[in-house]
């Protein structure tokens, strides 16, 4: 096998001193590649470092996750959310263009210097995972969950209409929220062959709607789940052709490990397997078709 993890966050390996560890489990069960997704300026970073260290290995995106905005998050970018929305995206944008994103007078916006990113130094391969999600919003207080969401909504534009400037491929993250991802997606004007709504769960309905547009989902471990049938059938609607699998490590992990262990690239061989069954083909060329598919997505 040669596979490639489109989906991931290493972080918490990397916190615990276990990343060579988990990256050399993966080498040797046919994980080639990896692409580990940012989702706040904490873990932006590290992910740059991390790629750096492993070229062609280890690749990274860039993006503000949705449950990573909050009040405290809309306080520190200056007190309303535009503000906070306009300093995400000169942060985010430095690691695609570090020169581009100073002013006229050479000053870069509050935390773009610090995150730009050398001549050296890898670029992201995508925006991500940006989007919306309505089942971490507070249960106990109907408007300040509306309020959060609505922040959400602004955050996510915001980097859609960055992820459309520069042509990037965008991870969306949507969880009780398809309709009102389709929505912006389709206001921004981002290319839907760009897009990959991460770790699909909805159904084949959902999934109909994506490939309308040019869209595509992306599947973790959940493929394998016995009580994930529609999981399953969306991938059939999708179709092989347009396939790609992620782990979402360390969340969701695969059988035969689901209930024993936290997920990691290396199980990124079951759920392949898995699918070369579902989808009657051999691992060998289930492999080839969806390493082929996230090559060509991610410009890897």
């Amino acid at each position: 096998m040669s596979l490639i993890d489109t989906h991931t966050h290493l972080a918490s390996f990397a916190q615990r001193g276990e990343l060579e560890t988990v990256l050399a489990r993966a080498a040797e069960a046919g994980v080639e590649a990896m692409i580990t997704v940012g989702t706040d300026r904490d873990d932006w970073g590290l992910y740059r470092d991390i790629a750096a260290a492993h070229p062609a290995r280890v690749h990274y995106t860039v993006g503000l996750h949705p449950c990573s905005v909050s009040a405290d998050w809309v306080g520190q970018g200056g007190g309303t959310v535009e503000q906070a929305c306009a300093q995400l995206v000169a942060e985010l944008e430095a690691f695609f263009l570090p020169n581009e994103a100073a002013g006229a007078d050479g000053a870069a916006a509050v935390g773009a210097s610090e995150a730009a990113t050398p001549k050296s130094q890898p670029r992201p391969v995508a925006i991500g995972e940006c989007g919306l999600d309505r089942f971490h919003l507070p249960k106990d207080d109907p408007a300040q969950a509306e309020a959060i969401f609505a922040w959400q909504q602004t955050a996510f534009a915001a980097q859609l209409g960055l992820a459309r400037r520069l042509g990037c491929p965008v991870e969306i993250h949507s969880r009780g929220a398809f309709r009102e991802c389709v929505e912006l997606i389709d206001a921004s004007g981002v290319d839907w062959a760009r897009v990959v709504f991460h770790c699909f769960s909805e159904g084949p309905a959902e999934m109909s709607e994506l490939v309308a547009r040019g869209g595509r989902g992306s599947f973790t471990g959940i493929l394998t789940y016995k009580n994930a049938p529609n999981v399953r059938e969306s991938a059939r609607v999708q179709g092989l052709e347009r396939l790609m699998l992620e782990t979402d490590a360390p969340y969701l992990t695969p059988m035969p490990h689901r209930g024993k262990r936290p997920n990691e690239p290396a199980f990124l061989r079951h759920t392949a397997e898995f699918a070369a069954e579902f989808f009657g083909v051999s691992a060998a060329d289930l492999t080839a078709i969806t390493t082929c598919n996230a090559r060509t997505f991610f410009n890897l």
